[in-house]
């Protein structure tokens, strides 16, 4: 059986737990902050000490797909592992993975991360349109059969994304605003919230330009370390921020590997956001 559209239980997560995703990015020198070895070892340790801490607190954790492959064979078990225990602990997850391809090998991918009997299955996945919006029909497809979601690269914080994303098209739209009509197309008439997000960095300032409001979920990284704060959003994202789902990594990491260090960093981020969005 499919689960519930991934949109409406993430509305209820947000609602219930604060719209709050966590990273979970073991690299090499957050594994050293935390004292711990860069294998396989380490890896599990880091990956289950986030998860013990946040699982059961959080709306969304958000594991890094490359982290774990680095360590070939023995990572990917330890992110099947990892994306088990979350989502029995009861967070939602989202597999940053960033696929994007075409035809039979795009149906390879969504049939990684989204098929319900896949050993990876998530609640939601990353994906690149950079080889056309088109390209990811075989995932948008699965998703929906699923109950999965998906979160579409439209405006991405990384400064070198605006060369591809700010490129004008023969209609006078930008590529990111044309992957945002996709995406509201997508979720036309799906209530509390479709199912088809956005990728949309918190450190862009004013997108008033663009139409938000994908009835869709907006997946938000910067907050944190990359220098955005609670108190921006609202100003990025207008009228569209009630969809916001903001992302913190490192500004939550870094205070490990104590649990309670962890809690508490992520509990501070949730009312910091539960306070900006109140005001709003």
């Amino acid at each position: 059986m499919s689960l519930e559209p991934f949109g409406a239980r993430l509305r209820r997560a947000m609602e219930d737990r604060g719209p709050l995703c966590v990273g979970i990015d073991p690299h090499a020198s957050l594994l050293t902050q935390w004292g711990l070895s860069d294998d396989v070892a380490g890896l599990e340790r880091f990956s289950m000490t986030v998860i013990e801490a946040l699982a059961d607190r959080v709306a969304v954790l958000k594991p890094q797909s490359a982290f774990f492959e680095r360590f070939g064979s023995r990572g990917i078990a330890v992110l099947e592992k990892s994306v088990g225990v979350a989502r029995a602990a009861g967070a939602l997850v989202v597999m940053d993975a960033k696929r994007g391809d075409i035809g039979s090998t795009m149906a390879a991918y969504a049939e990684t991360f989204l098929h319900k009997d896949a050993p990876l299955f998530s609640d939601a996945l990353t994906v690149s349109p950079y080889l056309g919006y088109g390209s990811l029909k075989p995932a948008v497809e699965l998703a929906r059969e699923s109950g999965a979601g998906l979160f579409v690269l439209a405006l991405t914080s990384n400064p070198e994304g605006g060369e591809v994303q700010h490129a004008v098209r023969a209609d006078g739209r930008n590529v990111g605003a044309t992957m945002l009509g996709h995406l509201a197309a997508e979720n036309a008439g799906e209530t509390p919230l479709g199912s088809f997000g956005a990728v949309v960095g918190a450190t862009l300032g004013d997108l008033s330009s663009y139409d938000l409001d994908i009835n869709g979920p907006l997946l938000a990284p910067g907050i944190g370390a990359q220098g955005a704060a609670a108190s921006d959003l609202a100003g990025v994202f207008g009228a569209a921020v009630r969809n916001v789902v903001p992302n913190v990594s490192r500004g939550v990491l870094r205070h490990g590997p104590g649990m309670i260090a962890l809690r508490e960093s992520a509990d501070r981020f949730a009312e910091e956001i539960r306070a900006a969005l109140a005001s709003a």
